[in-house]
């Protein structure tokens, strides 16, 4: 029988896209007939997953899983916005979710974890997918966060299942308390965020690039009135508060009340709980927002 290297699986995933397990498995039963094993996997329907990769997936879902003091959120795409109202297909964002969370696992380190329902590897549980469900279908992306002490809440915008739909996001919560006094809070946070779409947590996380073409712009419309240097300049700062309540999540109107800062909210529960209560991470997923930059890229 002849000798099936790994250089001979690696051409046969090449020719077919199909998952390492199943083009071992196709030269094991082809005794290593390279042109065979592309038949046998064709004949199983595998090899179409090669030519469907080819294709853009822009639909699909974003799956969060959050408990405790950790949390997960996984953007998953296929094809058409049919295939993400599939069972089969909201079956695997769940259980992807819900594996990026156990093993604490982001994008690359998820697509070589172990697929809990089938034992194969995420990347070729994908392939397996794609062949079957008979779309394109794409990891996108996976973020985890944990807190020492805190909450970490998740929060799912147009819900097409549980905890799965086309926006998602994730806030952490480091404090000197446990998720049962911090979780309502959290999730209305990451409501906000969903509904606001900061570009950072504080004024010093915004990137500075943008700060400072902001300040360039603002300047430039302020010298336009004709007004001294020193009255520009206190223009400037007053037109960058806005800026920054505009970008900057503890700085922006709590969506729930309409009035208070996010801010001023953190650190009235804090004050309440005896303990100060710091947001250390955000993470908003929205659908397709991989695929445009994609597109921008390639454009460009």
């Amino acid at each position: 029988m002849a000798q099936i290297t790994a250089d001979l699986v690696r051409q046969l995933r090449e020719r077919t896209g199909a998952g390492m397990m199943d083009c071992k498995k196709a030269l094991n039963d082809t005794d290593g007939d390279i042109d065979a094993a592309v038949d046998w996997l064709r004949k199983k329907g595998l090899s179409q997953a090669a030519k469907k990769a080819g294709r853009t997936a822009a639909e699909g879902l974003v799956g969060v899983h959050a408990e405790g003091t950790k949390g997960a959120v996984v953007e998953v795409n296929c094809e058409t916005d049919f295939v993400a109202r599939n069972e089969n297909f909201q079956k695997f964002v769940a259980e992807l979710s819900k594996l990026a969370f156990d093993e604490e696992a982001e994008t690359d380190a998820l697509m070589q974890a172990t697929f809990p329902s089938t034992g194969r590897k995420v990347e070729d549980e994908l392939t397996q997918q794609i062949a079957s469900i008979g779309e394109n279908m794409k990891i996108s992306r996976a973020k985890v966060m944990t807190v020492s002490q805190g909450a970490v809440a998740g929060y799912v915008h147009n819900q097409l299942a549980p905890n799965q739909g086309k926006i998602g996001v994730l806030i952490a919560l480091e404090a000197g308390a446990g998720p049962d006094k911090l979780e309502a809070t959290a999730k209305q946070i990451a409501m906000h965020v969903a509904a606001v779409n900061p570009n950072a947590i504080t004024q010093d996380d915004v990137d500075p690039a943008l700060v400072e073409r902001e300040k360039k712009v603002l300047e430039e419309q302020a010298r336009e009135s004709g007004k001294p240097e020193n009255i520009i300049e206190k223009m400037v700062q007053g037109r960058m508060r806005k800026f920054y309540e505009e970008n900057a999540l503890l700085d922006q109107t709590f969506v729930v009340d309409g009035e208070s800062r996010v801010g001023d909210v953190l650190d009235k529960l804090g004050k309440d709980l005896g303990t100060e209560i710091k947001v250390t991470g955000m993470a908003r997923y929205q659908l397709g927002e991989t695929q445009a930059e994609d597109d921008q890229q390639s454009a460009a």
